[in-house]
């Protein structure tokens, strides 16, 4: 298997439109690497997207990424859903005519139990979806907790955080075995049976506190401390998953840590951490 960060932003990308600090207008004057676009991970191997941003469709190209065997989404919000029309644009034959003569390409899109769920309640997912299908440009696969799915020679098992809506992927073949957390690890305690993978990608958290020099950087009652994990918080689950190499993704442009802040900060440290960038290539 070989992981490639396709998006490494959250919520908030790099640059963010209107915004002249310092980290949003190197972006714009750098490029790549100092751009994130939103969270997305492609795994070669068994070919496999994990979530769609608004970007999708630009990462997908700019990676030249051909074959996609399925998608997966790991939970319901937009910043990892909302460029779900790229399987339209991907799949459509805007072509081919009479309409018998179209060529068919459908792609597999594998939804968790509770993602399936909100996906009918939220943005419209579902019924944007379930159009898709009738298209004929995607075929739905609802899973329930505790299935897993083949795709080539690998197996993949989505499995609820703490925060129970989301999902993380345990992806296990040729005796390498992946963990992938695309975002919301707030609260979350890893098992045993995840723990010691070869590679672990996990989002980066909430700059609490300055991670060069502790300085506080969020108010003590600022709400996004309630419902995310912090920069803090997710290096107490890197210790405890003893993974054999970490790379930390989904970097918010609103902790203000440019591309060259983040190769320093493991020597700052004092820890083996890999930080993300859009273009990351890792072989598990």
């Amino acid at each position: 298997m070989r992981v490639e960060v396709l998006g490494s932003g959250g919520a908030t990308t790099t640059p963010r439109p209107g915004c002249t600090c310092r980290v949003c207008e190197e972006a714009r004057a750098k490029g790549a690497p100092y751009v994130r676009t939103g969270p997305s991970v492609f795994v070669h191997g068994p070919n496999v997207l994990f979530d769609t941003p608004e970007e999708s469709k630009l990462q997908l190209d700019r990676a030249r990424i051909g074959d996609i065997a399925a998608c997966f989404y790991s939970h319901w919000h937009p910043d990892h859903t909302m460029g779900r029309r790229v399987w339209e644009t991907r799949n459509g034959d805007f072509r081919g005519w009479p309409r018998e003569a179209k060529r068919q390409h459908f792609t597999d899109i594998y939804l968790p139990q509770q993602v399936a769920v909100d996906f009918r309640a939220y943005l419209g997912g579902m019924e944007h979806l379930e159009f898709m299908q009738q298209r004929g440009w995607i075929r739905i696969h609802e899973l329930r907790d505790g299935e897993t799915v083949l795709i080539g020679d690998v197996e993949i098992r989505p499995f609820r955080l703490a925060e129970d809506y989301v999902y993380a992927f345990e992806l296990v073949g040729r005796d390498r075995r992946l963990l992938l957390a695309m975002d919301e690890l707030n609260g979350w305690v890893p098992p045993a049976e995840v723990c010691g993978a070869d590679l672990a990608v996990l989002p980066m958290g909430i700059c609490e506190y300055d991670p060069f020099n502790g300085e506080r950087r969020l108010h003590r009652d600022h709400p996004v401390l309630q419902y995310e994990a912090t920069f803090v918080e997710t290096l107490e689950i890197v210790d405890r998953l003893e993974a054999k190499r970490v790379v930390l993704s989904h970097v918010e442009e609103v902790d203000e840590l440019g591309y060259d802040d983040l190769l320093r900060l493991p020597g700052a440290l004092g820890r083996e951490l890999t930080f993300a960038y859009d273009g990351l290539v890792v072989e598990v």
